[in-house]
């Protein structure tokens, strides 16, 4: 057989890689084939007999013999190196061998039957089992790219499903770089990675296994190969960066996909690169996220959450708080208002307090009937002077575990969230209470300072995945836009951040009527007349953080048109302009800058500025 490089498996003599279920067997070696499992245009894979063990083999080849100087040898080396890989989603490599110059790499049949395979004789699967056997095969992967080794060619036919329902991955290594993706070449073979382009080339290496995860899943949910070629390495040679096909779940799928699961599985094959997951670690964190949180939140993102909050708190008093507090409630004739105004601005004892309302020592106290309490100086008054010292003393010194990056982020949060709650004082109807208005609108972004506080890193990248990006080489001018907040949180977490405050108000016992009033309205549902103050509450507040947002999110020259529609959305009920819009937002501004709700040493300075934007009509009288 000649290995001069450009000869295939096709012209094997002794195993007619072409016959795919075979009924004549071949010999290759000790080993008799008798079908082929799968093949790409980089591997394939035999079922066998080994004659030596009298046991059935899975045979694992390149579809090109290794060429060049010392080209056998280099891959040995990396198969023998992949071999040595250890972990339960890895499955265990029986032989690395050579037949007349052709290598392969052989794998006990009691490691399971491939997904092909398991395909053709079950009923499609489960939403969640095909979730569960893409996490098993990325954590298997993600233990392989820590030592360096990428798989090269992730098909179906290397995806093994054992007895027990359990999904590991075969074959790490065999494909040729030469007949792979150029970036891998060298991404498998080097023990001591040292060079820097091999580094790039193992970074690449891995990142192709991970969207090869991705299109795997894409074609467990859409039962169908995406693009329709079952060749997964066809598939992403036509995706980015280079080619331009785009590869998204369909709306009509056998399965009706959840919206989470949905925005994971297109993130990992978006067609903007940047959108993608880096690395098989973070594409499980995501799916895991998911997985659990559909299981009655017993884990994943929410329970883990919940366990941070119990250990360092919902959020760190921001500085001077103990000395501002102690101001405030050294005269015990102060008024509950003026001690509420001084209060409010630290948005970390703000949620103590209401925390500490819902307890059940004061839930006693209140008349029933009443309805809930969202008024820092009803919250002082039930609980006194010495209610509220003991409540910021159980709050963590700022900034609490975060490092500066991380401070200075949720500080820009915790002022936007201010900004929605003096924007939502001044747009609410006349008669309704401005404190309610301001909580109202700050509890709407509850998940959001948790994921902030919590998930730092999380909610890096969930800001990123938001950011709009230029058009790359051939694609038409101007950007593409990033994805909406929802999507992106689902992409990272599994979980979109409102779940998150939703889970976080029910663990501090806050009722029905609180979670409808802190659910923000979703920027695609229509504006309906309220039936209730609540309803009323809600808009305000959903209204509120929309403009904030807008000034937040978008360039200058977009904000002027995005406040108008934001004005037109909820004009009907609200009675609102463009310009009371503007106009809110301007007092929301003036109110944070005068520092007459908040102490010296927490005066924001890096809240949404708004009067340097001419499109939006803000600039000072």
């Amino acid at each position: 057989m000649a290995s001069n490089g450009k000869t295939s498996c096709l012209t094997m003599p002794h195993a007619a890689a072409h016959a795919a279920p075979s009924t004549t067997n071949h010999v290759f070696g000790r080993f008799e084939l008798s079908r082929l499992l799968g093949k790409s245009d980089a591997t394939m894979v035999w079922l066998g007999l080994d004659s030596r063990s009298g046991g059935e083999i899975m045979l694992s080849m390149p579809r090109v013999a290794p060429h060049g100087p010392g080209g056998l040898g280099n891959w040995l080396l990396g198969a023998r190196r992949a071999a040595r890989v250890d972990h339960p989603n890895v499955a265990a490599v029986a032989e690395c061998g050579v037949h007349e110059h052709w290598p392969y790499v052989a794998i006990d049949r009691r490691a399971g039957v491939t997904l092909e395979e398991w395909l053709a004789l079950h009923p499609r699967p489960s939403i969640e089992d095909s979730a569960g056997w893409i996490v098993a095969v990325l954590r298997g992967l993600a233990y392989a790219h820590d030592a360096g080794i990428a798989h090269l060619d992730l098909q179906p036919y290397n995806v093994l499903i054992n007895e027990r329902g359990q999904a590991s991955v075969m074959a790490l290594a065999v494909a040729s770089p030469a007949a792979g993706d150029d970036a891998a070449d060298g991404a498998a073979t080097s023990p001591m990675p040292l060079d820097p382009s091999q580094l790039r080339a193992q970074r690449a290496a891995a990142e192709r296994d991970v969207l090869a995860c991705g299109l795997l899943l894409h074609r467990l949910l859409a039962d169908a190969p995406p693009l329709g070629a079952a060749d997964v390495g066809r598939v992403m040679a036509r995706m980015a960066p280079r080619g331009r096909e785009m590869v998204r779940l369909p709306w009509t799928t056998p399965f009706s996909i959840p919206e989470a699961l949905r925005a994971i599985v297109n993130r990992s094959t978006s067609g903007q690169e940047r959108l993608r997951y880096r690395s098989a670690r973070t594409f499980a964190g995501a799916l895991d996220g998911w997985r659990e949180a559909v299981a009655d939140n017993d884990g994943g993102p929410i329970a883990l959450l919940l366990d941070r909050v119990r250990s360092v708190g919902h959020l760190p008093a921001l500085p001077g708080l103990a000395t501002r507090v102690q101001r405030v409630t050294a005269i015990e004739t102060q008024r509950t208002d003026e001690i509420a105004r001084h209060l409010l601005p630290d948005m970390a004892l703000s949620l103590e307090l209401l925390r500490t309302l819902n307890s059940a020592q004061v839930q006693g106290t209140q008349v029933a009937g009443n309805g809930p309490v969202l008024t820092l100086r009803r919250v002082v008054a039930l609980i006194g002077v010495d209610g509220v010292r003991q409540a910021a003393n159980r709050l963590r010194a700022w900034p609490g575990p975060l490092d500066a990056d991380g401070a200075k982020a949720l500080l820009t949060t915790i002022n936007r969230v201010r900004l929605a709650g003096h924007t939502a004082q001044a747009l609410r109807p006349a008669g309704y209470d401005g404190e309610v208005s301001y909580l109202v609108a700050a509890l709407q972004n509850l998940g959001r300072l948790m994921v902030r506080y919590h998930f730092a890193d999380e909610a890096a990248q969930i800001e990123q995945l938001m950011l709009p990006v230029a058009a790359g080489p051939g694609e038409a001018e101007g950007e593409h836009p990033g994805l909406d907040e929802e999507g992106a949180s689902f992409a990272v977490l599994g979980v979109d951040t409102e779940s998150c405050g939703t889970a976080m108000a029910r663990h501090w016992g806050l009722g029905e009527e609180v979670l409808h009033m802190i659910r923000r309205l979703p920027v695609d549902a229509p504006v309906r007349k309220p039936d209730s103050d609540a309803d009323l509450l809600r808009l305000v507040g959903s209204a509120a953080n929309e403009a904030v947002d807008v000034i937040s999110q978008l360039p200058a020259m977009k904000v002027g048109p995005a406040l108008a529609r934001v004005a037109q959305r909820y004009g009907g009920v609200l009675r609102l302009t463009p310009r009371i819009v503007r106009d809110a937002l301007q007092e929301a501004r003036d109110v944070m800058r005068s520092g007459k709700t908040t102490a010296s040493a927490a005066t924001p300075t890096d809240a949404p500025t708004v009067e340097s934007e001419p499109a939006t009509g803000l600039s000072p009288a």
